[in-house]
């Protein structure tokens, strides 16, 4: 009887073991997961990408100002991916100031990059 009772100790332990081991496996997972994908799910992803894409063509100044302020403002939040700026021939930053945009000239803007499926640059270039 008691080599029984020692068994049965053994065998729950071992079972006890291997269920912290997957436990330990899952949790370790799915922060691998988060790591990857920078915390952010794909609807999360398209959501943070349509908020520029909508910006996209032949606009007014008016317009290349907003979405220069709406980058400001992402840029502004550290959890959220940077977006560079390229007005006109100049060198891609991140922007600062809307001065460089008239609101009386038309603008063409186009998305240049991403970076891990997140919008990473934007053109702005002057219609002549």
């Amino acid at each position: 009887m008691e080599n029984a009772s020692k068994a049965l100790i053994i065998a729950g332990a071992i079972l006890l073991a291997i269920l912290l081991i997957s436990l330990g496996i899952l949790i370790f997972n799915q922060a691998q997961d988060t790591v990857n994908n920078g915390g952010m799910s794909q609807a999360e992803i398209t959501a943070f990408n349509n908020k520029f894409l909508k910006y996209e063509g032949k606009q007014k100044g008016s317009v290349a100002k907003s979405l220069v302020n709406e980058i400001i403002a992402s840029n502004a939040d550290d959890a959220m991916p940077q977006i560079k700026v390229k007005i006109g021939s100049g060198e891609a930053t991140n922007p600062t100031t809307t001065s460089d945009i008239d609101t009386k000239k038309e603008y063409t803007i186009s998305i240049t990059s991403y970076s891990s499926g997140y919008v990473s640059e934007i053109s702005i270039s002057e219609q002549q």
